[in-house]
């Protein structure tokens, strides 16, 4: 297939596009420089220029793809709204080049981002094989630059590796090696309408990787009271304190997932990728 992939260049783009192109598929992606049209060749794929505010750069591209993932997000913290409302705009621009064709259409849910996965979902109906991807909050390895990092630069700079009461509440985790493989086998193969969810490690008790990070860095592990959180840990301190496995309901979508595209998680776990010690270098 040939296939047009926003986000391209980003930690998890990039891992989808090696994944696709030594799958044999051939990947157009857009990026917005030529440093990353470089990233891009050298990954074996095409570049595009453009942006998600470029809405026909994005229909064009749709029109001649055989299917498209699209991870390309605004990261913008400051306008989250604004952020999803451009998302929503790209992916109805996307969805109307593909409509009437059958081709797949794969996207990723966001916080909050309910309104864009309906629009996607209901693409189904328009003769688009949409599905909505949900990752685990930590897609780990190589390059991370998420909730972990941010754990690991904060015990650094406190000098104890913190958890919040007893530690109990857990987080689901995926490597992006293996997220890669998912988007993959989504493209290939998901059904129209089909919501699918990354988990590798289904929930990680928070106090293991505060251990883990402690043992790393040579820092006391120390429970803190949840009044002390945002002290701690600053924006953090709220999502440091989720049982997030409960509001990701892993114990249901994530082997419905496995057994609708014969996906198996096969890289090492967040604990053992923390143990290897390239966070830490």
């Amino acid at each position: 297939m040939h296939v047009f992939v926003t986000g391209a260049t980003g930690y998890i783009g990039s891992a989808v596009v090696r994944e696709l192109t030594g799958a044999g598929h051939s990947v157009t992606g857009l990026c917005r420089s030529e440093k990353k049209a470089a990233t891009l060749q050298s990954l074996g794929a095409k570049a595009v220029y453009g942006t998600l505010e470029d809405l026909d750069t994005l229909r064009a591209a749709a029109e001649t793809a055989d299917g498209v993932i699209h991870l390309a997000f605004t990261n913008d913290f400051s306008d989250f709204e604004g952020a999803l409302a451009l998302d929503l705009r790209a992916v109805e621009a996307i969805g109307a080049a593909l409509e009437g064709s059958g081709k797949p259409f794969i996207t990723t849910a966001h916080a909050n981002g309910h309104t864009v996965d309906q629009a996607v979902l209901a693409m189904a109906d328009r003769g688009v094989r949409s599905s909505v991807v949900t990752l685990a909050p930590s897609v780990h390895g190589e390059g991370d630059g998420g909730f972990v990092p941010m754990m690991i630069d904060i015990a650094r700079a406190k000098g104890c590796s913190a958890y919040i009461g007893e530690g109990t509440n857990r987080w689901p985790a995926i490597h992006r090696l293996d997220a890669a493989v998912l988007y993959r086998r989504a493209l290939e193969s998901a059904p129209a309408g089909s919501r699918l969810l990354g988990t590798g490690d289904e929930g990680i008790q928070l106090r293991e990787i505060a251990a883990v990070i402690g043992r790393q860095l040579n820092v006391p592990v120390v429970s803190i009271t949840p009044e002390e959180a945002e002290a701690h840990f600053g924006f953090l301190g709220a999502i440091a304190q989720y049982d997030i496995t409960s509001l990701y309901n892993t114990a249901q979508a994530s082997p419905a997932t496995r057994e609708l595209l014969g996906w198996k998680p096969v890289q090492p776990g967040l604990i053992a990728d923390l143990e290897s010690g390239h966070y830490f270098a």
